[in-house]
């Protein structure tokens, strides 16, 4: 059996949203005791992470790491067409993921207790991101 279903994410520009109700809820009303959910990210400049869900200091500390390493408007990049963060969030979601992979049992997800799933936005103004999550199994 497989069942997908869609979302929209408003985010505040640059950072990290947590979306993990909103696929847990998707896995449950699949109806689907065992198998995988899928979450995909429609877009070349938004990435979705794993990420710890204790500390919001985790994902303040990976965004002051991925300006380190992918900064705003470095003049060797040549695709600017919408600004010095248009290039650097390509980049940064090229070095996070679109897709994640998530067991499920018993009819929810099986996260670790310190998991979250987040979108990260790597743009600095706000943003509307479509993610699809496809849960198969039976």
């Amino acid at each position: 059996m497989v069942h997908q279903q869609q979302f929209e994410v408003s985010t505040r520009g640059r950072g990290t949203t947590d979306i993990t109700a909103q696929v847990a809820e998707i896995i449950r009303a699949a109806g689907i005791r065992q198998g995988l959910c899928h979450v995909f990210c429609h877009h070349t400049s938004a990435s979705l992470i794993l990420c710890e869900n204790a500390d919001p200091r985790v994902r303040v500390d990976l965004e002051t790491f991925m300006s380190r390493v992918v900064p705003d408007g470095d003049p060797a990049y040549i695709h600017d067409d919408e600004g010095p963060d248009d290039m650097p969030a390509h980049v940064r979601t090229v070095l996070t993921q679109s897709g994640l992979s998530i067991p499920v049992d018993g009819g929810r997800d099986l996260l670790g207790t310190w998991q979250g799933i987040y979108l990260w936005e790597h743009r600095t103004h706000p943003h509307r991101r479509r993610i699809t999550v496809t849960v198969m199994g039976e």
